[in-house]
């Protein structure tokens, strides 16, 4: 495993992985050093619940950081905001990636956006870019933000690639810069 010289080594990937990431993929995403994307967590309060199983057989795949609605979520990394939508699953989501277009980050069951974000808009990490909601088929009495990481999916469905565990990459709690 590489590091940079400030960095520890890349930590282990925890629960399933597909063939499609590597172990460039996690190191690289490491090195990104992302934060807890929900305001006032400490990755000390986070519950791993990424392999958790759903009633259809599969695992969760994601993350689900309680906090109360409201509660600002902001951009785990710098990204780019690449789609913004509204569905029956996710309620009000985000889908963003980064710059060099490897990684996709998807924020679901919003509450809402932050005021005039739009797809195109370049986000720095820590920025507010929503608020933590029950939208979509979230509780409406466990408000939360469903947070995951994927490797960029290829050809026009670029939001849906691989996903990866992202409990161990949190470098940095939630707390706004």
């Amino acid at each position: 495993m590489e590091t940079t010289p400030w960095l520890s080594p890349t930590p282990a990937h925890t629960g399933p992985r597909s063939e499609a990431i590597t172990d460039d993929d996690l190191a690289e995403l490491w090195r990104r050093q992302i934060m807890i994307p929900v305001e006032g967590v400490s990755r000390l309060a986070l519950r791993d619940n990424y392999t958790a199983g759903r009633s259809n057989g599969k695992i969760h795949g994601a993350l689900d950081i309680l906090a109360p609605k409201g509660t600002p979520v902001m951009a785990a990394a710098d990204h780019v905001i690449g789609r913004l939508f509204e569905g029956p699953i996710g309620g009000i989501v985000i889908y963003a990636y980064d710059d060099a277009s490897r990684f996709v980050y998807y924020y679901a069951h919003l509450d809402r956006y932050r005021r005039g974000l739009a797809v195109g808009d370049r986000v720095a990490k820590g920025s507010v870019i929503g608020y933590v909601g029950t939208t979509g088929n979230a509780p409406p009495d466990t408000p939360h933000l469903h947070f995951q990481v994927m490797k960029r999916g290829r050809g026009r469905a670029w939001w849906d690639g691989p996903a990866i565990n992202p409990f161990s990459y949190f470098a940095f709690d939630g707390i706004r810069p």
